[in-house]
């Protein structure tokens, strides 16, 4: 029996960066891999001789040490049919490869038309990474694979054989069996093995791996390169989730670098607090003291009273690592940093961000930041932000690397109505970094929903086990910005090449049941979905609208999102034949023809959440009528200023009722059948909203402004239900 460990360590003694091809596949053997059978011979007329006993048709491959990609060096002559032809190949191979070769393998020529590639790398911020896709010549040209993070669970690599455009190969192919899953799936978990068990192992590309006829996955080439185990990583400080619940908790703030000159940070950071109604005790400190805004400026900070538990800092960049010890001496543990100057801006900068971090670590102070737009928690009404934003109170947490960006969506959520539990634009990150607001919110009573927009992180392992800690019962949904094509661009077809930063990124969502969105107005779509509605059981659909156009508009959207519209029940049929004219469209979606009998779309709504055929419905253009009748009235007055607009007034006040009626069913039905009901409004004004809440109830109703909006939500939420209904069959 081989020891793989000595093969690697014999292998980097000798200075080589790969593993022999019989090394690789010794490797390989020793963990369960199937293997195709081979005779290793060094001269053409042993390969020839070799190739007769294996009986014909063989494979011909030239092998040598430094001979990593055998196809695209003419190394390979599948389909040889005499002694004669394997000679000549083989003299062919020797000439061609010019002293580089060391031998020949001899194969059986396997039949099969299903190709596949599996494999590992190490992704710099993630670790080990293990592949699976489309193998053979089509690897490269279609990119066709999936990734997981090891180590894997059966659930992972199922998820990866279902997950490729290719999946349907592995079904019964062309008078081909099924591939046998379960003999795949072993052949991810041993790779998975593999990476956790040998770290000098950089790179593992077996491809093509064969389905016979059989159905049995069978490994043809394989390469494998090493290289020394990377030092282990310093230790990185996690802040403790009762640190990060303190500092947005704060009793008292003291503003170091307060203003009175408007447009400083001083000045805007200090007015925003004040005017938002924050509850508790402000505190002004500037050299000059006097008084800013009717309060007392205190000179220094040895001039603070005690019981400070949050400092706002705004001076210059150098004067803050001096400050440190000061906040200390006054027992203020907690800091949010503004000022810029130090990592973002280069070398310099970081040096003086790390000396900001050493001092502040010895002082026992936590900072937030450097170079942060602020933080805010309605619950206590702190609105502590660059610009005058109030949203209202609520469960979603809003985390953002980019403090533009947070301060955008939090104007967006407070105009829509959407409800935050907290805000942080995490700027630098020197010692609150993504993974510990993940904690944080993780274990927060008041966070039910975390939206995150990232840039990069600086765990990648933390990052990912708290996420998915936090996604088995709190949805995660994160914008990535920044996302690298390089692993996209890298025109190569193995394993390590075949794993790009972006793709990487996504598997790691993926895997840890994180609902990736690609916009940013997706992030808070969702967090007036999650924080409104039920989850949906399953992902059919049942639409109600107004027009036909719209309903052929969302039945294509739901196609497009993975969303099922089952057909209606003959209950559903004959109750809606009873209420609609008889042209009506007799399927999903139900068209109401443009009815106006205010109780029509009560009744079929109704009928909907009480089908067990459908888990979830969306309404067209019920909402937003009173939009049209309102420009009708403009118009009236405008053409006719000494006219009558009695009737368009009334009415509006008729539809502004049976709106609000309408509003308050959704609600009802859907804390009554636990499905949601996602709308859509037929046009929007000011006054339009995307999250209804109705009195004494804990759910909301929601309506989106557009289609695709409302059925992505949707889609999503679906998506999440899934992780969750996985996360517990695995527990």
């Amino acid at each position: 029996m081989i020891d793989p460990q000595h093969l690697i360590d014999t292998t980097l003694n000798a200075g080589r960066q790969s593993l022999s091809d019989a090394e690789a596949k010794a490797l390989l053997a020793a963990h369960g891999i199937p293997l195709v059978s081979e005779t290793r011979v060094r001269t053409p007329a042993e390969a020839a001789a070799a190739a007769q006993s294996t009986g014909f048709p063989v494979v011909l491959k030239g092998y040598g040490a430094d001979l990593l990609h055998k196809t695209e060096l003419g190394l390979v002559r599948p389909g040889l049919t005499s002694a004669e032809a394997v000679e000549t190949a083989a003299a062919a191979m020797a000439e061609t490869a010019a002293g580089r070769l060391d031998g020949f393998l001899i194969q059986p020529h396997l039949e099969g038309r299903r190709e596949f590639v599996a494999g590992i790398s190490r992704d710099a911020q993630f670790g080990p990474v293990v592949l699976f896709g489309l193998g053979g010549v089509l690897t490269e040209a279609l990119g066709d694979v999936t990734l997981r993070l090891a180590p894997l669970t059966r659930y992972d690599a199922a998820d990866m054989l279902a997950e490729i455009r290719a999946s349907r190969l592995l079904a019964a192919f062309r008078g081909e069996a099924a591939a046998d899953s379960d003999r795949l799936i072993d052949v991810l978990m041993a790779l998975s093995d593999i990476a956790l068990r040998y770290p000098q192992v950089a790179e593992i590309d077996v491809n093509p791996v064969l389905i016979t006829p059989r159905g049995e996955p069978v490994a043809v080439d394989a390469l494998v390169t090493v290289a020394p185990s990377p030092g282990p990583e310093p230790p990185r400080h996690a802040v403790p989730p009762q640190d990060l619940g303190a500092l947005f908790q704060p009793r008292r703030i003291a503003f170091i670098g307060a203003s009175a000159t408007l447009g400083k940070w001083g000045y805007m950071l200090a007015t925003h607090t004040l005017r938002g109604g924050y509850e508790g005790e402000v505190y002004l400190v500037n050299p000059k003291g006097g008084k800013i805004f009717g309060h007392q400026v205190y000179p220094q900070v040895a001039d603070l009273p005690e019981g400070i538990d949050l400092a706002v800092i705004t001076v210059p960049a150098a004067a803050v690592p001096p400050l440190i010890p000061r906040l200390a001496a006054r027992r203020i543990r907690y800091a949010v940093l503004i000022t810029s100057g130090f990592g973002e801006t280069g070398t310099a900068g970081k040096m003086l961000e790390s000396e900001l971090v050493r001092t502040a670590r010895q002082a026992g102070v936590l900072i937030l930041g450097p170079n942060t737009m602020g933080i805010c928690n309605p619950h206590i009404r702190l609105y502590c932000t660059s610009s005058a934003v109030q949203p209202e109170p609520g469960s979603t947490a809003m985390v953002a690397q980019s403090g533009n960006m947070g301060v955008q969506l939090l104007a967006f959520a407070e105009d829509q109505g959407i409800g935050i539990r907290a805000f942080a634009g995490s700027g630098n990150e020197a010692m609150i970094t993504i993974e510990d607001y993940l904690e944080g919110f993780g274990v927060d009573r008041l966070t039910k929903t975390m939206l995150l927009y990232v840039e990069s992180v600086k765990d990648g392992r933390r990052f990912f086990e708290n996420a998915r800690r936090v996604g088995r019962h709190k949805p995660v949904v994160l914008l990535k910005g920044g996302q690298s094509e390089a692993g996209r661009k890298a025109a190569a077809s193995h394993t390590g090449a075949m794993a790009g930063d972006r793709r990487v990124f996504d598997a790691v969502c993926r895997q840890a049941g994180i609902v990736k969105v690609e916009q940013p107005m997706d992030l808070l779509d969702l967090a007036a979905a999650f924080a409104s509605l039920p989850l949906p059981r399953g992902n059919r659909v049942a639409i109600m609208t107004l027009g036909g156009g719209w309903g052929v508009i969302g039945a294509d959207l739901c196609a497009q999102n993975g969303l099922e519209l089952p057909e209606l029940s003959p209950e559903i049929l004959a109750r809606c034949d009873a209420l609609l004219p008889p042209y009506w469209s007799r399927s999903n979606p139900i068209d109401l023809v443009g009815e106006n009998d205010p109780n029509l779309p009560l009744t079929v709504l109704e009928s909907l959440m009480a089908w067990h055929g459908c888990d979830a419905v969306v309404n067209l253009g019920i909402l937003g009528r009173r939009v049209f009748l309102g420009r009708k009235g403009e118009a009236v007055r405008h053409s006719d200023p000494q006219g009558d607009d009695r009737e368009i007034q009334a009415a509006i006040g008729l539809i502004e009722a049976f709106e609000a009626r309408f509003i308050s069913r959704c609600v009802e039905l859907m804390d009554r059948y636990r499905k949601p009901i996602l709308g859509v409004s037929l046009i929007t004004d000011a006054a339009a909203r995307t999250v209804y809440p109705v009195e004494g109830q804990t759910l909301c109703a929601v309506f989106y402004p557009t289609p695709e909006r409302a059925i992505r939500a949707l889609a999503r939420m679906v998506e999440y239900a899934r992780v969750r209904e996985r996360h517990s069959e695995q527990l």
